[in-house]
């Protein structure tokens, strides 16, 4: 084998695997200080923007497969399409990099690639094929004492100082190639070991003294442990379900109990939700909450309402002429009243679609989700509890691993983060650790408290600093019981939310338009040149 012939495909080969290694739930984060040289390589000695979009594609498509390969445990075809489709996408920041690097200098190219890569994540934070499940910043999930600086910055913060020390690296390998151990090579090596170390001690002083609202009242987190596969929506059990619900939550409730969490869709059973006083199914809940009238209950529900004319592109029409939407929603009751909020960031493919690719509905019919789509709220909306003692921010599943989402509702007063999900779609893999982790990012975000209630796991408490502070493992069922505190502080991030990145999107739209602009320029003086 000619290895040197070969050796862009090792480089990009060795990319996609420093990427992986260095990912939650691995130890290794320190390897993305360094992951991206190799693509950096690839650029500087790569000649043909097709060969280099190849090499790239492969790096990037590997870390996707090594990092998330648990989706295609609920659709193969879902999670093949996910990995071709946003590997990439992921690698246009890279060609426009590839093309700006004639323009300007290495370095300055470099800053370029951070901007370029950072609206790419700001978009896919907020577009409806929206997958930021591989934002740089949520790898410092395993650190939160590295990144207590993310109330300012949010997971953008995380994503800057991963690029920029790529870029350094880069600039030092090439530095001493050329020069060797000169001047300026120790400079910049210099300028990297600030840039690693530097964040982790403002982390040390960055921890504000938190304004108290009460910290007398516990929240009682349920963990079911129903197989999605089979136990769960399987019929006929719908029944026992609730009543075990209802019991895992009675044993730890007591006179301080203020709110009792159950994980996404925990009903098990699809209601219309302006008739949830009246259904026979939900009487137990509603008799354990009268019976328990100091206690509210957060769970998830998948409901319906239903409308005599299309109100949006997810109603289906029924045979009757009415439309229907459904709805992944979380529900807070009292013992006489109800509060809703539907999903707002809906799981591509199983959840929500764009228009144009409808036609891949029936491919994720079994995907954990629904064929027609989910409806969603256009609002968010603090679900208050009646005894006075939180008003939460409600983050269904997928939902808590969008910051700037979730720094809407701190916004509104929100004092209490609750978490429920279903992870036991993807069976004993990284993306439950992966999902579990990213909320602890959340937490230092808005210096709020982190109610996690997971059916299969894993459940726990996350205090305001992102330190777990109890933990249900997965596969098993229990409660747990948390005294919380209701803090009231308003962090720079929560009053903010995504500035970083949208302060960069401003220096990446610069630098595209002066690429443009000089190419235009290039290919008219080439026209203009004699033949």
């Amino acid at each position: 084998m000619n290895v040197k012939k070969n050796s862009g495909w090792w480089m990009a080969l060795l990319g996609g695997i420093l990427l992986w290694a260095g990912w939650p739930t691995s130890p290794l984060t320190l390897l993305l200080f360094v992951a991206w040289v190799p693509l950096l390589h690839l650029a500087d000695t790569t000649s043909s923007w097709k060969k280099f979009f190849g090499l790239s594609y492969i790096t990037l498509l590997l870390w996707n497969v090594l990092t998330t390969w648990w989706v295609a445990r609920a659709s193969v075809p879902g999670g093949i399409s996910a990995f071709l489709a946003n590997s990439l996408i992921m690698c246009l920041p890279w060609m426009a990099y590839f093309f700006t690097r004639a323009y300007f200098s290495r370095f300055v190219s470099g800053l370029a690639l951070i901007t370029y890569w950072m609206i790419f994540e700001w978009i896919h934070l907020n577009w409806d094929l929206s997958w930021p499940w591989l934002t740089l910043g949520n790898a410092f999930a395993l650190h939160p004492n590295w990144v207590q600086w993310y109330e300012y910055t949010g997971a953008a913060g995380g994503s800057l100082w991963i690029l920029f020390s790529n870029v350094l690296v880069h600039n030092v390998l090439v530095r001493y190639r050329e020069e060797g151990r000169s001047t300026g090579y120790f400079k910049l090596a210099a300028a990297w070991v600030l840039t690693l170390c530097l964040p982790i001690v403002l982390s040390l002083f960055v921890k504000q003294q938190l304004t108290l609202l009460h910290n007398k009242y516990n929240v009682v987190v349920v963990q079911p442990n129903y197989d999605p596969w089979d136990t769960k929506f399987a019929a006929g059990k719908e029944e026992m379900q609730l009543q075990e619900l209802i019991s895992l939550s009675q044993k730890q409730i007591d006179a301080q109990t203020a709110l009792v969490v159950w994980p996404e869709t925990a009903v098990p059973y699809t209601v219309l939700e302006d008739q949830l006083r009246d259904n026979l199914f939900l009487k137990p809940l509603w008799g354990f909450l009268q019976n328990n009238p100091k206690v509210n209950l957060l769970t998830g529900l998948e409901g319906r309402r239903l409308f005599s004319t299309r109100v949006s592109r997810y109603a289906q029409k029924l045979p009757d002429g009415s439309f229907v939407e459904g709805y992944n929603s979380a529900a807070l009751f009292d013992s006489v009243s109800v509060q809703i909020d539907h999903k707002s960031k809906l799981v591509p493919g199983p959840e929500v679609l764009p228009a144009f690719l409808g036609f891949m509905g029936p491919v994720f019919e079994k995907f954990g989700g629904t064929m027609g789509g989910y409806a969603r709220d256009s609002s968010e909306r603090i679900l208050q509890t009646t005894n006075h003692t939180f008003n939460i921010t409600p983050a269904v599943c997928y939902e808590s691993i969008y910051g700037d989402y979730l720094s809407q509702f701190n916004r509104k007063g929100a004092n209490l983060i609750c978490v429920i999900t279903n992870d036991g779609w993807w069976g004993d893999t990284q993306g439950y650790r992966q999902h579990m982790q990213y909320a602890r990012l959340r937490a230092i975000e808005s210096r709020k408290w982190v109610a996690r209630s997971a059916n299969t796991g894993i459940s726990c408490f996350i205090d305001p600093y992102g330190n777990i502070v109890q933990q249900l493992p997965w596969n098993k069922q229990g409660t747990l019981k948390q005294t919380v505190a209701a803090f009231v502080s308003e962090t720079f991030y929560t009053r903010y939310g995504d500035w970083l990145f949208r302060t960069v999107a401003i220096l990446a739209l610069a630098f595209l338009l002066i690429l443009i602009y000089k190419r235009i320029v290039q290919k008219r003086q080439s026209a203009q040149k004699p033949s």
